[in-house]
């Protein structure tokens, strides 16, 4: 009997094993996940002078196993007794290809068209290689380096195209279950102007998804056009809604 038993059980064994490795199979399955922000920061001034600022910034990402895109759009409107005298568009859009657990590839697209820059848009495209320094529950610091090209246009209506070498370096620092700082830093070097920007920001929860967000960035032309300043800096407070 036991050896009927026994026969039995080797027989089936194969099958048995093939059956508890299906679910895993299962799992393994390309899955998508969404998520994204959307912010709103408004500041208002009167008395000797009356001044508006309104800025909104929305942010999708969409996450698979090999996969992340993520895409950004930023304005900024200010204006003084109703009138609008400075309008920033910020878009980007950026796709990363993971070669293993911490190494990947990028592709990245931005278009800049900010009124009071002396520059009526740019365009940079940019590709390279990324990698994972620090991968914590916490604490994560992503830098990347690659190459790519600039198109601009001046107000006064002459373009520019040039190559550039681009390096970028993202911290993200969960200083707890409620709080969060961020710090940005990417230099993209051309052959005729050289742009460096800073952005720190720290996110402190208020309620379920609505959170506060402080930031600071600093942008540096290198070369800036005629009559225009090289450093432009930007303090703000935002509410953040998370989904």
């Amino acid at each position: 009997m036991f050896k009927i038993v026994f026969t039995s059980l080797m027989m089936f064994l194969p099958a048995l094993s093939h059956a508890a490795e299906a679910p895993k199979k299962v799992a393994e399955k390309p899955a998508s996940k969404w998520n994204g922000e959307a912010e709103l920061g408004y500041l208002k001034t009167s008395g000797n002078t009356d001044t508006e600022s309104l800025h909104t910034k929305g942010k999708i990402i969409n996450e698979r196993i090999k996969w992340k895109h993520t895409a950004t759009i930023e304005i900024t409107r200010k204006s003084d007794n109703g009138v609008t005298n400075a309008k920033r568009t910020y878009i980007t859009g950026k796709s990363d290809y993971n070669i293993d657990e911490f190494s990947y590839l990028f592709a990245t697209l931005t278009y800049e068209n900010d009124d009071f820059s002396g520059y009526e848009y740019q365009y940079t495209e940019a590709i390279g290689y990324g990698y994972h320094v620090i991968k914590q529950e916490d604490l994560k610091l992503d830098m990347e380096v690659g190459v790519g090209a600039r198109q601009s246009k001046l107000d006064s209506g002459s373009t520019n195209s040039e190559g550039l070498v681009k390096g970028a370096a993202d911290l993200e620092w969960k200083l707890s279950k409620t709080s969060t700082f961020t710090q940005h830093l990417s230099v993209e070097a051309g052959e005729d102007n050289t742009i460096s920007r800073s952005i720190t920001a720290l996110k402190i929860q208020v309620i379920g998804n609505l959170s506060a967000k402080l930031s600071h960035s600093i942008k540096h032309n290198s070369d800036a056009p005629a009559g225009k300043e090289k450093t432009d800096t930007e303090s703000i407070v935002t509410l953040v809604y998370s989904f």
